[in-house]
């Protein structure tokens, strides 16, 4: 296990959870979070639909945190540098959504965001490790994307140790992240496999005590976390 003080742990709330018609007085409950995870879903790439850049903007207008945009939509080289423009820190397609993964990263890149790609858990993750270093960000998905509330998928965790393993390898700065079914029972496993970057949403909205439920995760999974 490594030592707590050389690991940063991040802890991005995912606005799915949230109370949307209350969403100001949400983003305020999150204010010790490092992001807030907001994702974009078309009813297309994944069979759920949420919301588009104007609510974004808006929550980017209002968000006490930076925001991490998370795309589930098709044609991401196309919509994706919009949500970077709007002035969000770190915005993520979906390997699987996009035609030029590496150009639409270094777009990203270029206007100011930083430039994640995500992998469905079909996905293998080998296919990202030559590119590794035009990714700021890497995110694998620990359920089916599409609808919070989900179970954590255990079998997810060697895929994400041989991420680690060649990041480390080659060593690559990238940020590991893992979204679904992330909580105090799960957080631990998925940074002892690597992960750095965690997306937790009633884990951390349905707490009576936010703030608290922060704290726990990011503890959680620091002391987990191996080298």
């Amino acid at each position: 296990m490594a030592d707590v003080a050389d690991f940063d742990v991040r802890i991005n709330p995912s606005i799915l959870a949230a109370d949307f018609v209350n969403m100001q007085a949400e983003l305020a409950r999150i204010a010790t979070a490092d992001f807030v995870h907001v994702d974009v879903m078309d009813n297309h790439f994944v069979p759920n639909l949420t919301f588009g850049p104007q609510m974004v903007e808006r929550i980017q207008a209002t968000s006490p945190v930076p925001l991490d945009v998370h795309l589930m939509i098709s044609d991401a080289d196309r919509w994706a540098p919009e949500y970077a423009e709007i002035g969000a820190a770190s915005v993520t397609f979906h390997l699987e959504a996009a035609a030029q993964p590496v150009d639409l990263a270094r777009r990203l890149r270029s206007i100011g965001a930083r430039a994640g790609v995500a992998v469905k858990p079909a996905t293998p993750v080998e296919q990202l490790f030559d590119v590794l270093d035009e990714f700021d960000q890497i995110l694998v998905m620990t359920v089916e994307p599409g609808f919070g509330g989900q179970s954590f998928m255990a079998d997810q965790m060697p895929k994400l140790r041989r991420l680690a393993d060649e990041a480390r390898r080659r060593g690559s700065q990238v940020w590991l992240q893992v979204d679904g079914g992330v909580g105090e029972s799960t957080i631990a496993q998925a940074a002892d496999a690597g992960a750095d970057t965690f997306v937790a949403g009633s884990a951390v909205f349905g707490a009576d005590d936010p703030g608290a439920a922060i704290t726990a995760l990011r503890s959680a999974a620091a002391s987990a976390h191996r080298h």
